[in-house]
């Protein structure tokens, strides 16, 4: 697994380097808390102005994202319990290069992907009694994975309006070997590819009412875009606004990574004391354990405090892609994926207070249509309601994780595609795109690509 070896003088000399390239030349759309690279390491820096024991903190967080957990016991207490059911060692082996994950290819295992299921209920969906509500593909010697992902894709033609073809691809999803007992063939499969980890910080110090004042789920205004927020109840009970995740599932950053240490890893924490295995899978609760919680405090300290100062690559817009921006509004992307968000006050990280920074997202709930439909309701958000995606980094995707495979399950290659796919919500904007002549397609498609 891949880890940021920087010394400590290499670390600040590049956070130097940063600071006079972001002052000898501004970019569009960049805030002061993003970074000059366009390399393979684009998303794996911290912030500007951390404080050294800030960047301490930073660099431990770092080391903890991209180590490999193993089982329990182990010599190094603070590394062991992973499992015994997983998906990913770490975190980098979903976020490689702290990027985004894609889709297995045919015969690898899914490891940068994760599979939701649900069964349904009255009230939408509710987990499967022995499987619960994420398949993990992988386990410890000696133990059965939960099953096996086959995947494979219809693909169905289209043209544009100027006759140009295209082709889009639909994932079709096979479960395979079931480890504890038959899985029913009307389960919903809702498959996941790992987010890029840049800015969560700054979307987490959004105040909650400067969201919520976007909304319009009564579409009031006659636009077509009706966007809501998500209520989700937060690990004390309490109903609050989500924000993260593919369907704006998570409270916090806080909420949001412990969940996936114990989702995707087995790791528990004081957030989630329990294991990721059902009480029906009994054979699993005799394996060691890592500690209780198998994460320490100190070390969620640091992972968290890692996460949240990540900082995000400058927007690298030109003369030549202003034309493609205002594509990008005519069109009616901004309506959704809303350029700029200010930041509220944060006590306990002053650097990112009241920060304007520019992510192309505006954090609610959007319907895309039935194509884009998982059929698996998550809290308040329906099958086919997704949470806006945020856009910046996504022009460097290839550089740092060798693809450009979008959407939340990986399905459309390339931005052109992802817009493709827009339905409901979406669909004016859609129809705007397609519409188009192939170099002002192009234009649109550069501007996005430079965020």
């Amino acid at each position: 697994m891949r880890r940021v070896e920087r010394g400590w003088l290499g670390a600040l000399l590049l956070l130097g380097a940063c600071e006079a390239a972001s002052a000898l030349e501004p970019r569009t759309a960049s805030s002061a808390l993003s970074v000059a690279d366009e390399t393979g390491d684009a998303f794996s820096l911290p912030m500007p102005g951390l404080t050294p024991a800030q960047l301490t903190l930073f660099f431990v967080g770092n080391s903890l994202f991209n180590q490999n957990w193993v089982a329990a016991p182990a010599s190094v207490s603070e590394r062991d319990g992973l499992g015994p059911l997983f998906n990913a060692r770490s975190c980098s082996g979903c976020h490689f290069k702290d990027g985004r994950g894609r889709p297995p290819a045919q015969g690898e295992p899914a490891r940068s992907m994760i599979l939701r299921i649900g069964l349904a209920s009255a009230h939408g969906s509710r987990p499967h009694p022995v499987y619960g509500d994420q398949l993990q593909t992988d386990a410890l010697p000696g133990v059965p994975p939960e099953a096996a992902l086959a995947l494979s894709y219809e693909e169905r033609a289209g043209r544009y309006a100027d006759g140009e073809r295209y082709r889009l691809r639909f994932p079709r999803y096979r479960l395979m070997r079931a480890g504890y007992g038959p899985l029913p063939p009307d389960l919903s499969l809702s498959a996941r590819v790992a987010p890029a980890t840049i800015g969560l910080g700054l979307l987490e110090a959004v105040p909650e009412r400067a969201i919520v004042a976007r909304s319009d789920p009564e579409d009031r205004d006659g636009d077509g875009i009706s966007g809501r927020a998500q209520r989700v109840p937060d690990a004390d009970g309490t109903m609050r606004l989500g924000r993260f995740g593919w369907k704006a599932e998570k409270t916090s950053v806080r909420a949001q990574v412990l969940g996936a240490f114990v989702a995707d890893m087995g790791i528990t924490s004081a957030l989630f004391p329990d294991e990721n295995h059902s009480a029906a899978e009994a054979p699993l609760a005799a394996r060691p354990s890592g500690g209780s919680p198998e994460l320490s405090p100190t070390s969620e300290q640091a992972v968290l405090a890692y996460m949240r100062t990540l900082a995000v690559p400058h927007a690298r817009e030109n003369s030549d892609d202003r034309r493609g921006r205002a594509l990008f509004e005519g069109a009616g992307c901004a309506a959704c994926h809303v350029p700029s968000l200010r930041s509220g006050k944060v006590a306990d990280l002053p650097l990112l207070s009241e920060q304007t920074f520019f992510p192309y997202t505006d954090l609610l709930l959007h319907d895309l249509g039935e194509e884009l439909s998982d059929r698996r309701p998550v809290h308040g958000a329906q099958g086919g309601e997704w949470r806006t995606a945020p856009l910046w980094g996504i022009g460097l995707l290839e550089k740092v994780n060798g693809h450009q495979l979008l959407l939340h399950d990986g399905r459309a290659r390339g931005v052109a595609e992802a817009i493709l796919f827009h339905g409901g919500e979406g669909t004016a904007a859609r129809s705007a795109f397609r519409a188009m002549s192939r170099s002002e397609r192009a234009q649109l498609v550069r501007f996005v690509e430079s965020l």
